[in-house]
Formats: C-alpha cells, structure tokens, sequence
C-alpha cells in the first residue's frame, strides 16, 4: 500500500471527519455522522482506495 494523497487532501479528509463526527455528539445527533470515520482514517492513513480504483494520486511524490 502506497501513499496516494497530498498533504491539502489529507488535511480537508481529516477536518471532514472529525467534523461529522462531531455530529453524532453535538447536533442532530444521528448514526449518519459516523460516516466521517472513512475520511478520518483515509486521511490519517494517507491512501483512498478509491482514488487507487480510479486511478487518482494528489501525492505531490513520483513513484518509481
């Protein structure tokens, strides 16, 4: 498993999550917030399978 997303990508995919998150706390307070885990750990993790299907990488780093 490779790195497929930049550091702007990582970063919005990591807020994305934390946010809906939050949701199941704060606010309407429905299951659907744990959605925000995929983001969350896509971006902690630094790959997005589906960017791997589509053949996407906003890895700024070339592979060899």
């Amino acid at each position: 498993m490779f790195t497929n997303e930049g550091g702007i990508d990582r970063a919005l995919r990591i807020i994305v999550g934390l946010v809906l998150i939050s949701l199941v706390f704060v606010g309407p307070m429905t299951p659907w917030g744990w959605i925000g885990v995929v983001p969350l750990v896509t971006g902690l993790v630094g790959f997005c399978p589906a960017y791997r299907l589509l053949g996407i990488s906003t890895c700024p780093a070339k592979r060899a």
